[in-house]
């Protein structure tokens, strides 16, 4: 049964607008929202977009307001493109009737415009990568005049993005190296931002082991990739790094990165090796954890959720040792760190005796269980009561958003 008796100090009088980037799937952004929908369950919703039936029940069983963008043909497939208008269209809310304002923000959800007065809480998955640190990895393959057109784009997108950071009255980063950049880039304190990891629905692996092996497969005979297949997830490190390791590699996942990878796969000598599994359900997904042999993660990410499924089904994880793997990967206790991104690091890491020894599955399952659902909404409970308070103890003029 879904809780939803609200954050605790916070009256049922006060309206709140959760906001959010856009409605297009279920991924780990919207189970972030989720869990603060059920704390708010009278919230109203304002997202850039929504494709009704692509998200859960609890959230699409409540008032939903779009912007103009749900008006653009096709806009499934190409409202991307529409990045330059995100600015205008996050900014076309009419926030006034709502106390507070907590935004769920990959890319521009978090400038949202508060009403004078209320609070802006921002949950922030990262600032938004395409025009930061991921401008080569979305666009750098596009030909010269086309980047060159967008560069310009993202050059008045990242100073909108700075300018408007402002808005925010209290950070919560998904990550210790989101919190670094929030830091960085938007010139925020310290004291005003918090890490808060993301909920992993670790119940769904702990049991994985008594789950039989996917067909085809030797239980423990194969390493596994589970991501989506976009250019800086960096599954091209991890074909190379199996094959050059001679490790049989099972890819799970779907995106526009399939034909290369598979082309990359044959041209390097990977057939037998290295095997596309598309898209896994969530029912058949936690046998591919429990009955590999360790998981491979090796991009740079934000966070990452799938090594700690991995964790909850006694699995250890091979991880590039930067970014949001360093807050959720414990050297020998859940996996081991490749410390260059390169082919030959992650080969020699993969070919570890290490991985074949026996690992310590039930410190593994604690320390996912560290990661929980249950802990993540206790946590944000707890800091938004916490922002609420301090917020109503301020002179009206200083809690006034941009």
């Amino acid at each position: 049964m879904i809780d939803t008796s609200g954050v605790d100090g916070i009256s049922d009088g006060v309206r709140v607008a959760l906001i959010h980037d856009w409605l297009t799937g279920m991924r780990g952004g919207e189970k972030c929202l989720e869990v603060m929908a059920e704390m708010f369950p009278q919230a109203d919703l304002f997202t850039l977009l929504h494709l009704p039936g692509r998200v859960s029940a609890v959230l699409e069983n409540r008032t939903i307001h779009t912007s103009f963008l749900k008006n653009i043909p096709s806009a499934e497939k190409v409202y991307r493109w529409a990045l330059p208008f995100f600015p205008r269209a996050i900014e076309s809310f009419d926030l006034s009737g709502y106390d507070l304002v907590f935004s769920s923000s990959h890319c521009v959800a978090k400038s949202a415009i508060p009403a004078p007065g209320a609070l802006s809480i921002c949950y922030c998955h990262t600032p938004m990568r395409y025009v930061w640190d991921r401008f080569d990895d979305y666009f750098g393959s596009k030909p010269f005049p086309v980047r060159q057109m967008i560069a310009g784009q993202a050059a008045r997108l990242r100073r909108w993005d700075r300018d408007t950071a402002g808005r925010v009255h209290q950070w919560l980063a998904n990550s210790t190296v989101v919190r670094s950049r929030i830091m960085d880039w938007y010139s925020v304190a310290g004291e005003k931002v918090t890490v808060v990891h993301p909920p992993v629905d670790v119940g769904r692996f702990d049991t994985a082991e008594r789950l039989p092996v996917p067909d085809g497969l030797p239980s423990g005979g194969y390493d596994l990739v589970v991501s989506a297949l976009v250019a800086y997830k960096r599954i091209d490190l991890a074909v190379l790094g199996a094959i050059k390791a001679h490790r049989r590699l099972v890819i799970v996942g779907k995106g526009p990165e399939l034909e290369r990878l598979r082309l990359l796969a044959e041209r390097g000598g990977g057939q037998g090796l290295v095997q596309f599994a598309g898209a896994v359900s969530d029912v058949d997904l936690p046998a591919y954890y429990a009955h590999c042999r360790c998981f491979v993660f090796p991009g740079l990410e934000d966070f990452g959720i799938t090594p700690l499924e991995a964790t909850a089904s006694g699995r250890p994880v091979v991880a590039y040792g930067e970014g949001g793997a360093l807050d959720t990967v414990v050297e020998n206790l859940n996996g081991l760190f490749f410390q260059e991104q390169t082919a030959d690091a992650l080969a020699a890491v993969l070919n570890d005796p290490t991985l074949d020894q026996p690992w310590d599955c039930h410190g593994m399952i604690q320390h996912a269980a560290r990661f929980s659902r249950e802990r993540y909404r206790l946590e944000m409970e707890n800091e938004i009561m916490h922002a609420w308070h301090r917020h109503q103890a301020k002179p009206r003029k200083e809690s006034i958003g941009d």
